[in-house]
C-alpha cells in the first residue's frame, strides 16, 4: 500500500498544473483540500478542480523543487518549493500581487483511503524570489 499510494501523489503533483481533470480519479468521492495559510477549503473534486483551473491559469509554472517525500499505510507527506510568476488574479487569498516572482515552500499532508487521496492539507510559506 505505501508503494501505492507514492505513485498516487507522485502522479497527481506532475500533473496537477498540466490539466487538472486528469488528477481527478486519484481523489476518492468525499475529499476535502485544505490551504491553511490561506483560510481555503474545497469539499469534493467539482470544486477542487475549479480552485485548480484557477490557481493554475494565474500563474506561469517555472519549476517545482523536490525536497523529501515520504509514506505510510495511509498518509504522504510530500515537501517541496514551487517556483512561479503570478500573472493574473485567481491564485485565491494569495498574499502577492500579478508580476511577482514567488519561490512557495509546499508541504503537503496526504490522508490515503485505498489507494487514493482523501484528504490533501497544503501547507505553504510564501517568499519573493530574487
Amino acid at each position: 500500500m505505501i508503494e501505492r499510494n507514492l505513485a498516487t501523489v507522485a502522479e497527481h503533483i506532475e500533473n496537477e498544473a498540466r490539466d487538472p481533470a486528469l488528477v481527478m480519479a486519484l481523489y476518492t468521492d468525499d475529499v476535502v483540500l485544505e490551504f491553511p495559510d490561506r483560510d481555503l477549503v474545497f469539499e469534493g473534486k467539482a470544486a477542487i478542480e475549479a480552485n485548480y483551473r484557477r490557481m493554475f491559469g494565474a500563474i506561469r509554472l517555472d519549476s517545482l523543487q523536490p525536497l523529501d517525500r515520504f509514506a505510510t499505510e495511509d498518509r504522504v507527506v510530500d515537501d517541496m518549493i514551487a517556483h512561479f510568476e503570478i500573472l493574473r488574479e485567481g491564485f485565491d487569498n494569495c498574499p502577492f500581487a500579478p508580476g511577482a516572482n514567488v519561490a512557495l515552500r509546499l508541504v503537503h499532508v496526504f490522508h490515503m483511503r485505498d489507494g487514493l487521496i482523501a484528504r490533501e492539507i497544503v501547507h505553504e510559506n510564501w517568499q519573493l524570489a530574487g
